[in-house]
């Protein structure tokens, strides 16, 4: 298809291999429907192979290109999509204008960078969960969006399964069991170590390690494998609440706040890095308390299993990655693909089925197609908020320190319903970490005070904000700073 009637290429900068807009007028002419939609996806590692997996099935979706830093990646994707072109560096695949959109699987510190240089360069953009690294960073995308009149979806795929809008149909229209009082969400999934060497880990051959850092700092690797255990190193990932959480809180922030709190105004978080002595630096056990204000929202995390050497993980009342929903007649327990609704006694009232949102691509296709954002399931200001509360999350834990007897005291629980859910939540963590040799006031957990936030500023307030307002955005390595968007 070619982009010369619809769409204008931004040219490279040189210096900083940013791009330059010259012109977004074409941007909001709508394709026939019948029109090839030319993809190029960014980022050939395993969710990469997914969406090569879900976008090449779609009709009139042509797969042009394949960006990696690791050839070896780009090569394996390419034996199956030989027509698509290998591009080691992001910039070169920019620079052809007749590709359409890109989609995103690179690791988490280079979603922002990638999204924004691609919309400057005249591109739509599919990105994956967690949209951002950083709070900062994640608003210059929303931003660069309206700038350039982009159409932008997050992957967070659970948006597209209808058994969303059932859930909050029992919840909300049809108040099958009454007023929310408060909502537990979980992300019990066992993992394992990701090593500790005593030498730095060589980086593969086949990897340009320049362009896998792009954003990131330059620093040596001690964990026993080079890809995906990315995620458990605050360079370069975003943790299991980043990783996982994020999906949960989103359906959260849909189902049962239906997107009406898109930040919380207080958040109080700890947990630590147990067990493993390992090279990753992000928690395997994470707990936080959000207040948005009219439901207490809380998460338990856990990589570890429920005692040393088990092969379960915890659950909350059943649930084990998703959430609870206490309300006064009884409680809604919700999880990807499906959902059940209790009684206060216990007898389930209700089951909804359906599938984990695997229309999702399409419904990004759909709006490429139209050039209109406005029936996208996970647009990105809905998913830089979803993203933000695990920003949150994180920074709690890391500006927390040395738990004090009084550190849950601010815990607003304005009714026995989230009484009880702060109840279980304090008494699970407690107990979990018992089980395997920790107290909560061991050096190894961190605890924050309550941090004070405002949405609409995306910034700590008060006591306490400097430290935290300090991790809502990062340090950029030259040439790969994200732009700051007006």
């Amino acid at each position: 298809m070619s982009q010369f009637n619809r769409r204008q290429f931004l040219q490279s900068s040189l210096a900083a291999g940013a791009f330059v807009s010259l012109s977004s007028a074409s941007s909001s002419k709508a394709m026939a429907a019948n029109e090839e939609v030319n993809i190029a996806v960014i980022g050939c590692g395993g969710r990469g192979g997914a969406h090569l997996s879900q976008f090449s099935s779609l009709s009139g979706v042509n797969i042009a290109g394949l960006v990696d830093p690791d050839e070896s990646r780009t090569g394996s994707a390419q034996r199956k999509f030989p027509k698509a072109k290998r591009y080691t560096d992001i910039r070169k695949m920019l620079e052809d204008p007749a590709i359409d959109a890109v989609t995103i699987a690179s690791c988490n510190h280079w979603h922002c960078l990638a999204a924004i240089w691609a919309m400057e360069a005249g591109k739509d953009v599919y990105v994956e969960k967690p949209l951002s690294h950083s709070q900062w960073e994640g608003r210059q995308v929303v931003n660069a969006a309206r700038k350039y009149d982009k159409v932008v979806q997050i992957g967070t795929q659970q948006r597209s399964s209808p058994i969303q809008d059932e859930a909050k149909k029992l919840l909300h229209e049809e108040q099958a069991l009454g007023k929310i009082l408060s909502v537990q969400v979980c992300r019990y999934g066992i993992r394992g170590s990701i090593g500790k060497r005593s030498t730095p880990l060589e980086v593969p051959s086949s990897v340009d390690y320049d362009l896998w850092l792009g954003p990131a700092a330059d620093q040596v690797l001690y964990r026993d494998k080079f890809h995906y255990d990315w995620h458990w190193d605050w360079n370069t990932g975003s943790g299991e609440m980043g990783n996982w959480g994020v999906h949960v809180l989103d359906d959260v922030r849909n189902v049962v706040f239906r997107d009406s709190v898109k930040l919380p105004t207080r958040i109080l978080a700890g947990g630590g890095r147990v067990v493993w002595n390992d090279a990753g630096d992000t928690p395997n056990v994470h707990f936080a308390y959000f207040d948005t204000g009219e439901i207490p929202t809380f998460i338990g995390l856990s990589n570890l299993p429920a005692e040393p050497g088990g092969k379960k993980g915890l659950n909350y009342r059943g649930v084990t990655s998703g959430y609870l929903v206490q309300c006064e007649g009884g409680y809604y327990s919700g999880r990807r693909g499906g959902g059940d609704a209790y009684d206060n006694q216990g007898k389930k009232m209700r089951s909804l089925r359906g599938s984990s949102g695997t229309s999702h691509a399409q419904n990004f296709i759909d709006a490429v197609r139209a050039q209109d954002n406005s029936n996208l399931k996970a647009e990105v200001a809905v998913g830089h908020d979803s993203t933000g509360w695990c920003n949150l999350a994180n920074i709690g834990f890391q500006v927390g320190g040395q738990y004090k007897p009084d550190a849950f005291e601010e815990i607003v629980t304005p009714n026995e319903g989230a009484k009880r859910i702060w109840s279980d939540l304090q008494a699970q963590m407690e107990s979990h970490l018992a089980a395997h040799g920790y107290k909560l006031s061991d050096s190894e957990i961190r605890v924050s005070p309550m941090l004070n936030h405002d949405p609409e500023t995306e910034r700590f307030t008060g006591p306490h904000a400097e430290g935290a307002n300090a991790l809502l955005k990062r340090e950029y390595r030259p040439g790969f700073e994200v732009p700051e968007i007006a």
